[in-house]
């Protein structure tokens, strides 16, 4: 779509929510074009709000002008990725060339806690620049709206894609889910039982460091692996059988597929060459008491993981309670610091 240059000045606020992939995706292709489908929960309170500032040069450049703060202090380290990034979309929003940017931005959640902002910054950002675009086409809907800003956020980070929109969100094509794409997460289309549109996720900080694999490095291990087809027919057998969970909401079949999604995650890269192990013993851990209070509890509550240490405890709204209690008294103590983040599904971005 053709957009009119104005040549006005302005500032917009963005809040973007990070996500939790259920059905993981591992293995892309250039550009940012994933190897299988995948689908998470849209979080809430872990989120970034980006404010940008624009306002049109005073010289004409091909050169991107932007400075970018972070928690209030300009900072240089994130500056290659956002060249990279507005490297990637400038074919699709060619105003940014025309325009100085202020970018402000900071995370709901510490800053190197082991969770990972990039889904909730990119999108951020990538909303950011979309309001600047419907500034200058007020006929922009709100579908193509959502669909673009995705698009964006996709080539800056694969899992922005899926930070727009709540609470489930599909990335990558599947014969079974209507609309879904590779160039862009969408909402997802299919019946939602009640159970999973209130559920928690307790974040256990379990190691705050820099993770000590990227994602770019990870996906790239990806290309030649000994399993990595095998893998990419396990996430589509394990899509269509979700499909039918989130329609009857039948709690003990979708634990049985979030754990193995995750355990598999991690078999591959302790399989890839080279190999890595993400997991600290104070992961396994959590994992062995979360398998013993479920079968003595009966509570519905399991674990998924990214790619790192880190313990995302998944539980339905009914267990709250009894679920929390069990972490307060079983599972803090093996995080660092003892830090968590209780959080629950939410339903998107937001301007603000």
């Amino acid at each position: 779509m053709n957009t009119k240059d104005t040549g006005a000045s302005g500032s917009v606020t963005w809040q973007s929510p990070s996500n939790i992939a259920l059905i993981k995706y591992w293995g892309k292709t250039d550009p940012q074009i994933p190897k299988n489908v995948s689908i998470s929960f849209t979080l809430s309170n872990c989120n970034t709000q980006t404010t940008v500032k624009y306002r049109p040069k005073s010289s004409i450049s091909e050169d991107f002008d932007f400075k970018i703060f972070f928690d209030q202090k300009e900072n240089q380290s994130f500056r290659r990725k956002i060249e990279q990034f507005f490297e990637r979309v400038v074919p699709y929003i060619p105003f940014i060339r025309n325009y100085e940017f202020e970018i402000h931005t900071g995370n709901s959640f510490p800053h190197s806690s082991g969770i990972a902002s990039s889904a909730s910054g990119m999108s951020a950002l990538a909303l950011c620049l979309m309001s600047i675009q419907k500034s200058m086409d007020p006929h922009l809907s709100e579908i193509d709206f959502n669909q673009k800003a995705s698009f964006l956020a996709r080539l800056g980070s694969g899992s922005a894609a899926r930070s727009i929109e709540g609470p489930l969100v599909v990335w990558g094509q599947h014969h079974s889910i209507f609309k879904s794409s590779n160039l862009y997460g969408t909402k997802y289309s299919g019946e939602i039982h009640d159970v999973f549109t209130s559920f928690q996720d307790t974040i256990l900080l379990v190691d705050k460091g820099e993770k000590k694999v990227s994602s770019t490095l990870g996906h790239k291990l990806m290309l030649g692996h000994p399993f990595a087809e095998s893998r990419f027919e396990q996430a589509k057998d394990n899509m269509n059988r979700l499909i039918a969970i989130l329609k009857n909401g039948e709690l003990d079949s979708f634990i049985d597929i979030i754990e193995r999604e995750a355990l598999s995650l991690h078999a591959m890269m302790m399989t890839s060459d080279p190999y890595f192990i993400l997991m600290k013993p104070n992961t396994l851990e959590i994992i062995n008491r979360i398998w013993n209070f479920r079968e003595l509890s009966g509570c519905h509550i399991c674990f998924t993981l990214d790619a790192g240490a880190n313990v995302h405890v998944l539980y339905p709204d009914k267990d709250k309670k009894a679920v929390r209690d069990f972490i307060d008294k079983e599972l803090v103590q093996f995080c660092q610091n003892g830090q968590f983040i209780h959080d629950n599904v939410g339903n998107g971005a937001k301007l603000l």
